[in-house]
């Protein structure tokens, strides 16, 4: 059973949304066919407050998305080269996002927002589209559960200047069967 995950999914709080992606599939129209990939690790960002977080500086152009509707593409471009590609959570007028760190194509790990984008052709002309709508880009439930025990948490990646906010563990990444941790960078 495929379900496309709807708005009140993403409406839920950042942290709790960003742990239950674990395990869910991103998949893509890109108009030669579909690629889907299973979740493997997520960052939540959470509200203004949030040092790491984009809308931590208030609301730019750029972070505008970030204040909208839950379930809407925040993709954006890094050093000049890599797109990002985040899901924004909770309600309107408050910045919150889950990047999408890694995931599974067939047994494959594509690791690393800027690999992912470029795998599934996701770039700037995805920002502000509506994940719940099953189009060119959006998140579903295949009815694999992934247990609270094969998902490790971690410190979010490159935030050292966030200062407090940089040791909040709100990375979270699909663990091996054994309980050990796949390569976490």
């Amino acid at each position: 059973m495929r379900e496309v995950l709807s708005r009140s999914y993403f409406a839920g709080p950042t942290v709790e949304v960003a742990r239950s992606l674990i395990g869910k599939y991103l998949v893509r129209e890109n108009g030669h066919g579909q690629i889907a990939g299973k979740i493997v690790e997520v960052e939540a960002y959470v509200g203004s407050e949030d040092k790491a977080c984009h809308a931590s500086k208030g609301r730019t152009q750029r972070t505008d998305v970030m204040f909208g509707p839950p379930g809407v593409a925040y993709v954006y471009l890094i050093y000049g080269m890599y797109h990002c590609l985040n899901v924004v959570t909770e309600g309107e007028d408050f910045p919150a996002a889950i990047l999408i760190r890694a995931i599974e194509i067939e047994g494959r790990l594509i690791d690393g927002p800027g690999r992912l984008c470029r795998e599934m052709g996701i770039d700037r002309t995805l920002n502000r589209i509506d994940l719940t709508q099953g189009d060119a880009l959006w998140f579903e439930d295949r009815g694999q559960s992934v247990s609270k025990k094969a998902i490790g948490t971690f410190p979010r990646i490159g935030i050292d200047y966030a200062g407090e906010w940089a040791n909040k563990l709100w990375r979270f990444r699909m663990q091996s069967e054994t309980g050990a941790g796949r390569k976490t960078r």
